[in-house]
This record gives structure tokens, C-alpha cells and sequence, in this order.
């Protein structure tokens, strides 16, 4: 080498035409002729910039390192693999972060939007996307785990399903909160309704609705059932308003029996104190009775009225009371958020449907049928509530040789049969003739009743889910909804004044 630095003339010249020579005519194998070279098995040197050669394989033409301009031989090179590195260049993460690909980590620019962190030291795995996304369809949402009921829609996970019903009113006409912990931030919810003399099948039909099967025991119904023993002595089993709710979100809610003669006589032979306001247990009854009736044409979408015989003309005179003393529909003046656009002048009435149940073979003619649509129009005629035009038996395919003409006025008006049990059935409906024909069941005159049953559920959630005030409501939001109703029935100096007159 001479004084200036550079490296001697022989080393490029001559020295690179005897290596390629060597090259082309290879000496014996484990034979080194010219001495100390650059063959794979010569020994590691020290370079010229005081650093060491890396240990390991090399390839065999390796002058493109000699090669280089003087200026980049100061610089470290590459390590090979497995060798430690002390700052590695990471090019992609300053790719992706906006930078140029010379800009080390600690320089570049940071990355901006919802829920980035900081930028990581040198040497750390970048942040994974998967985070980034999250935070980006989410929001803060994500993390304080509230979700907007109108954008959000529903959590990931599936709600949890309830195994019996609960107490939404207790048996003293007091308000319970332990059905909040069943409701969701989601608007998409049916309320359903049931109301009806004593005995006439209301938990029965509520729960083959909500979640069980006429196949099932009844014992193990969501609305249990009466007894044998209650039966026997003419009590009821409901008392106040038990709450149900599937994981369609359809909220079913079950009521004890209006004008109830056992709630009533448990009253007077248990001397139970009254409050002020009533002076007669009677009386105390019917507001009861009223009570709930009128708060269930305030909170549901649809409101089924049993009845296991037709027609008792009292029932139908409670209805038109009920929907005289119903609360009005609370105005959305001071709420302009969430506004349906509706008039704060309208009110809000609910889809009625007059279930026959236990309904016998001849109820089931067509000239029958048609009579006792006509008597419900007629003493339905001066009501508000929705009773026709939302469910038909016609469509069902029950009578497949009638038109829908033949109802000129048909409202919303189910039949079902008895609800039969297979075993004794069979018995009952065995033929008297040939031994041929008694195998084969007798005639009915109707569909059987898990048909109708499973036609029935199906109408009833397909029922128009309009806004029960004039702000939309989530499931939470319509428990807090209904517990102010509730109050405001209590309290409702309609009530009072109708109590007053009755004393």
C-alpha cells in the first residue's frame, strides 16, 4: 500500500488474472499453492477498517468486497444470519409510517388516529394491525364496552337465555328491577301482551308463544300453568305481571286473571288492609284489573285478550273502560333527539286480538265463523285499539275453500281448539265400525292443535312493530319507559275519580 492509501497496482492487475488461472486449473485437492488466499479454508483476517471478518460459509466469489469504492468501506457491513445486531435498519416499519426508507425508527413521523400508541423502541416488533382496525370501527365504544343502540346494533356475544319468567309486578302491585338485567341497547323488540277471565288458558298460551311445545311437560313451562290442586279449589296462579323474554327479543308478559272471584275472596277471608283510596275489596279489584290493562295498552305492541267462551259482553264493556282511563302517550317536546316525527298530539294504541280458546268442533263452521266476526266488530265498533286488519285466519290455510271475501268484516280473531293429549286422544277418536276404520282417527272438523299453535305464534310476531311513544326506544330504555307508566297508573287521578264513583 502506498502512502496516499490506495492499494497497490499489483493487487488488480496481475494478481487477479493469476486467480482466475487458479481458477480454470484447480491444484490437488487440500493444496494451497500461492499461500494465503481468499479459498473457503484459509484463515479469518483482520480487515482494514479494524473489524473482523464474520465466521461461517462464504461464497465462492467474494472479490465484489474488495471491489467496492474506498468511501463505503468504512461502513459495517451486513451481518450474516444468526450473528447479533446492535441498531437494525427497519425499513418496513419506516415504510409504513410514512417515512424514507434511509430514516432510522427513532426519526420517523408518527402515526396518526384513534387508538395508535406511541412509537416503539428500536428493536420492538411493530404495533399489530388487528388493534388498529378494532379501534378505527369501534371507536371508543370498544373500549368502554358501550355500544350506540342505532349504529352499534348488538355486543358479539348472544344474550343470555332465560330458563323461567320473573316478576316484572309483584303480587302488591310493586315494581321490580330484576328484569333490567335481561334487556339489551337494541331497538329491534316485540312487547306482547295477555289479558283474561280466570281459568281461561293466558300462562298456558304465553309460554307455547314464547319458548316450549303442547309436546312438553307443563311443569316445566316459562309461565307456569295451574295445578291440579289450584284447580280443585278455584284459585289462580298468576298474580301481578311476570316478564318473559326470548333471544328473538320478543318480551312477552303475563298477567294475573281481571275481576279475579279468588284473588277477591283471598282478600276478604285473609282481611287484608286496603289502601285509603279503596273503601270495597271489590272495588280494589277492578282497579287492579284496570290498572294493568290500561298499562298494557300503553307498553305493548300487541295485546291478546283470551276467552274460552263466546262472549261474555262484561269483558268487552272492561275494554272500552281500560282504554277510556289509559295514560296518554307522553309528548316528545322535550326531547327533539331521537324524534320519530309523529304528531305530539297522536296517541298510541296497540294491535288487540280476541283469542277463542278451547274452541269446539262446531265454532269452527264457516257460517259460524263469520257470525262471530261480525259480533266483535259490532261492539268494537267506537274503540281506537287496533282490532282488525292485522291477523287472519283466512290466510293460514284453515279454510282453504274460502274466499276473503266471505268475511265482510273480519278482525283479528283466533281460534284454538282443545288441546288434546295423545294418548287419550287416541282413544276418543277411534271409529265404532269395521276394525279397519277404527284405526283411523275420527273426524275433528279442524287442524290439530299444534297446527293451529305454531300458525298462531307465527302471525303474532309477524305483527307490525310500531313506536310505543314518540321517541325511539331501546329494550333498557322501554323498561324505564314502563316503570314510569306503571307509576304514573298508580297514581292517576282518572283512576281515583272512577274508583270514587264505583264506592
Amino acid at each position: 500500500m502506498s502512502e496516499s492509501g490506495h492499494s497497490q497496482p499489483g493487487i488488480y492487475g496481475q494478481g487477479r488474472r493469476r486467480r482466475r488461472r487458479r481458477d480454470r486449473d484447480p491444484g490437488p485437492a487440500a493444496q494451497n499453492l500461492s499461500g494465503p488466499s481468499r479459498d473457503r479454508d484459509y484463515v479469518p483476517r483482520e480487515r482494514r477498517d479494524g473489524s473482523e471478518e464474520p465466521t461461517g460459509p462464504l461464497l465462492q466469489k467474494t472479490p465484489i468486497i474488495l471491489a467496492k469504492p474506498p468511501g463505503e468501506r468504512s461502513k459495517p457491513s451486513v451481518p450474516a444470519s444468526g450473528a447479533p445486531s446492535e441498531k437494525p435498519i427497519m425499513l418496513i416499519k419506516t415504510r409504513d409510517e410514512g417515512g424514507k426508507p434511509g430514516n432510522p425508527p427513532d426519526v420517523a413521523p408518527s402515526v396518526s388516529g384513534a387508538g395508535t400508541a406511541k412509537l416503539e423502541r428500536e428493536g420492538q416488533r411493530p404495533t399489530q394491525p388487528v388493534y388498529q382496525i378494532q379501534n378505527r370501527g369501534m371507536g371508543s365504544a370498544a373500549s368502554g364496552g358501550a355500544v350506540d343502540p342505532v349504529i352499534g346494533q348488538t355486543k358479539l356475544l348472544p344474550p343470555e337465555k332465560m330458563k323461567h319468567s320473573i316478576k316484572l309486578v309483584d303480587d302488591q302491585m310493586n315494581w321490580c328491577d330484576s328484569a333490567m338485567e335481561y334487556l339489551r341497547d337494541q331497538t329491534d323488540m316485540l312487547v306482547v301482551g295477555v289479558i283474561g277471565l280466570q281459568g281461561t288458558g293466558k300462562s298456558t298460551i304465553m309460554s307455547l308463544l314464547s319458548a316450549n311445545s303442547p309436546e312438553e311437560d307443563q311443569r316445566a313451562y316459562v309461565f307456569r300453568a295451574q295445578t291440579q290442586e289450584i284447580k280443585e279449589r278455584a284459585g289462580n296462579q298468576s298474580s301481578g305481571i311476570d316478564f318473559y323474554i326470548t333471544q328473538e327479543r320478543v318480551i312477552f308478559l303475563d298477567t294475573q286473571p281481571i275481576l279475579s272471584p279468588s284473588i277477591l275472596d283471598h282478600l276478604i277471608n285473609n282481611d287484608r288492609k286496603l289502601p285509603p283510596e279503596y273503601n270495597l275489596p271489590h272495588t280494589y279489584v277492578e282497579m287492579q284489573s284496570l290498572q294493568i290493562t290500561a298499562f298494557l295498552f300503553t307498553v305493548c305492541h300487541v295485546v291478546i285478550v283470551i276467552q274460552d267462551w263466546f262472549t261474555d259482553i262484561n269483558l268487552y264493556r272492561f275494554l272500552q273502560t281500560a282504554e277510556m282511563l289509559k295514560p296518554s302517550t307522553p309528548s316528545a317536546s322535550h326531547d327533539s333527539s331521537g324524534s320519530s316525527g309523529a304528531d305530539d298530539g297522536s296517541e298510541y294504541y296497540p294491535h288487540i286480538v280476541f283469542l277463542q280458546n278451547k274452541a269446539r268442533r262446531e265454532e269452527f263452521c264457516p257460517r259460524n265463523l263469520k257470525k262471530m266476526h261480525m259480533a266483535v266488530d259490532k261492539l268494537m265498533a267506537h274503540s281506537h285499539l287496533k282490532y282488525k286488519g292485522t291477523l287472519s285466519m283466512l290466510d293460514c290455510n284453515i279454510f282453504p275453500g274460502l274466499n276473503r271475501d266471505y268475511l265482510e268484516t273480519e278482525v283479528n280473531l283466533f281460534l284454538l281448539p282443545m288441546m288434546e293429549n295423545d294418548g287419550e286422544d287416541a282413544l276418543t277418536r277411534a271409529g265404532s265400525g269395521p276394525p279397519l276404520f277404527s284405526l283411523l282417527p275420527g273426524y275433528r272438523g279442524h287442524p290439530s292443535f299444534s297446527s293451529l299453535v305454531s300458525k298462531f305464534r307465527s302471525q303474532i310476531l309477524a305483527m307490525s312493530r310500531s313506536q310505543l311513544s314518540h321517541t325511539i326506544l331501546t329494550e333498557k330504555n322501554w323498561f324505564h319507559y314502563a316503570a314510569r307508566i306503571w307509576d304514573g297508573v298508580k297514581k292517576s287521578s282518572a283512576l281515583s275519580e272512577y274508583s270514587r264513583l264505583l264506592s
